[in-house]
């Protein structure tokens, strides 16, 4: 079973700089995913820091030693670095970021998150969200406030509970399962979330290889001229791997619950 991957990160439509940031470790066969919090100081800072931090912190690891307590230890430095940040260069403001990381290894997917950044999985080919968003919309969605329809288009759906560099103890949500061969899972910023019903993502993953996926769910974005930065890493498991492109052509980009 081999596993198969390939990203990008993008300004957007419409905003001036990039606050995303994302790391394909693919040797440990780990990825991430980080939103630097809009309306917060150094929110790119913030992003950046939570993937130089885990691919540091698993560099050091020895051969067969990376375990899913490994990537939760080392979100949670990341979150001590934030912070750490926030008061040396940003007299002491908070500064925050989203993240989403997936881990492969042993025929089982591990999944951890923080924030709004989310995680789908297309099995047997259908795409469902794996991830919970950490957002008051998600909240009263769960409690039946509000149905999932009304939440995409709520005046309360950029507000998130949880993120890493905001609180001194971060919570990390985590979730693990078995691989089947075909898997193929998204990992993305609210900026594609927010821009993409499900099924519509969906389409763009069943219709071709994962680069042309890839670069099909940049363009639309880009053509429907999105309001916040882009970022989307598919991750697939097959038996036969094609070479992974990298999309790296202009400065704009760059490429390092089940429901």
């Amino acid at each position: 079973m081999r596993i198969n991957s390939t990203g990008f990160t993008h300004r957007g439509g419409t905003r001036d700089h990039n606050e995303d940031a994302f790391l394909e470790f693919r040797e440990l066969n780990v990825w991430v995913v980080a939103d630097g919090m809009g309306g917060y100081q150094a929110g790119d800072v913030a992003s950046q820091l939570i993937c130089d931090t885990v691919d540091s912190e698993i560099r050091q690891l020895e051969k067969g030693k990376l375990t899913p307590l490994k990537i939760t230890d080392a979100l949670k430095k990341a979150n001590q670095k934030i912070r750490l940040y926030g008061k040396q260069f940003l007299d002491d403001q908070t500064v925050g970021s989203t993240v989403v990381s997936l881990m492969i290894n042993e025929g089982e997917f591990h999944l951890f998150w923080v924030g709004d950044s989310r995680c789908y999985l297309l099995r047997d080919g259908q795409l469902r969200q794996l991830s919970r968003d950490h957002s008051q919309v998600a909240d009263m969605v769960e409690e039946g406030v509000i149905t999932e329809d009304q939440a995409e288009s709520h005046p309360l759906a950029h507000v998130i509970t949880r993120a890493v560099g905001v609180d001194e103890d971060l919570e990390v949500d985590s979730l693990s399962g078995p691989l089947q061969e075909g898997d193929v899972f998204l990992l993305c910023s609210d900026g594609i979330s927010k821009e993409f019903k499900t099924l519509e993502l969906e389409s763009f993953i069943r219709e071709g290889k994962l680069d042309e996926a890839s670069m099909a769910i940049m363009h639309a974005a880009l053509v429907k001229k999105s309001k916040d930065n882009i970022t989307c890493i598919l991750v697939k498991v097959e038996n036969d791997c094609y070479p992974v492109s990298a999309l790296n052509q202009n400065d704009d980009v760059t490429v390092p619950v089940f429901r």
